[in-house]
């Protein structure tokens, strides 16, 4: 019986230059390398010999157990967090679509994108501390202040993410439809919106859990909220009533999160489900 022959060797590949296996993200990696290595240097402590475990224990000590007493005043102020955080997303939202449209590469024309982009870097440089510090110079200390520093925060981030999310769409779509005469927003209405949905849905629940946070902050400088709470108490070492309201604080992410995280399924699952045959 003939035996069968296996398959014909492969002759020899020549062995390719070093320099061809280079790339962005090497290139990336060993800069970032190189520069932990540049910072490592100056990261000093006191100098002195500290008891850094006993420390942290007995200041986590003043921390539990957390005193009740200050939770219908801690409620309270976090409501009011919670309504400046909500308020500021839904401004942001409005405002950063148009804005990710002009700043999308795909869609936009070059000049428009790189005047989008550069407005939107100049409103990211500003931290929202500082963007609180104007609101109050401008319009006092109340909660109008936290709503217009965090929407202007939040417009930065989410004018890059809903940007960045409509570039990495395909267009061939949204180009199709300009073709047979459809204006830009239908285009964007009818050929990006039903899949970039879900990164938007993403990046604006992110951007929430993220204002609530960042509500919790600017407070300290008279922008509403629970800040003001959380600042009288760090200022008289009233560690068990922070604790109080870190708890709450942590309470209402974690069921944010949550939330989001279910929302965010059932619109991915909605988009990908395939179109039943009828």
């Amino acid at each position: 019986m003939k035996e069968e022959s296996g398959p014909p060797a492969m002759p020899d590949q020549p062995e390719p230059p070093w320099h061809s296996r280079i790339n962005v993200m090497s290139v990336t990696l060993v800069a970032f390398l190189a520069a932990v290595a540049f910072s490592l240097p100056g990261i000093h402590g006191s100098g002195r010999d500290i008891d850094y475990l006993g420390n942290l224990l007995r200041f986590l000590s003043r921390f539990f157990p957390p005193d009740l007493s200050v939770l219908p005043m801690t409620l309270s102020n976090l409501l009011e967090t919670v309504r400046i955080a909500v308020v500021a997303t839904a401004a942001a939202i409005l405002i950063s679509i148009p804005l990710a449209v002009a700043g999308a590469r795909n869609i936009s024309p070059f000049w428009l994108v790189v005047t989008t982009r550069m407005l939107l870097n100049g409103v990211r440089t500003v931290p929202s501390l500082i963007w609180a510090l104007f609101a109050v110079a401008i319009v006092g200390a109340n909660p109008m202040a936290g709503v217009i520093a965090l929407t202007f925060y939040s417009i930065a981030y989410l004018g890059k993410f809903f940007a960045d999310a409509f570039e990495s769409l395909d267009s061939e779509v949204a180009q199709g439809m300009r073709a047979i005469g459809a204006g830009a927003l239908q285009a964007v209405q009818f050929g990006f919106w039903p899949t970039a949905k879900p990164l938007v849905w993403s990046h604006s629940l992110w951007m929430l859990e993220y204002n609530i946070r960042s509500a919790a902050i600017i407070g300290i400088v008279g922008a509403g909220g629970i800040g003001v709470q959380l600042y009288g108490y760090a200022d008289s070492r009233s560690w068990d009533k922070f604790a109080t309201v870190l708890i709450c604080i942590l309470v209402v992410v974690t069921v944010l999160d949550f939330t989001g995280e279910a929302i965010r399924r059932r619109i991915t699952r909605k988009v990908t489900k395939p179109i039943a045959a009828e």
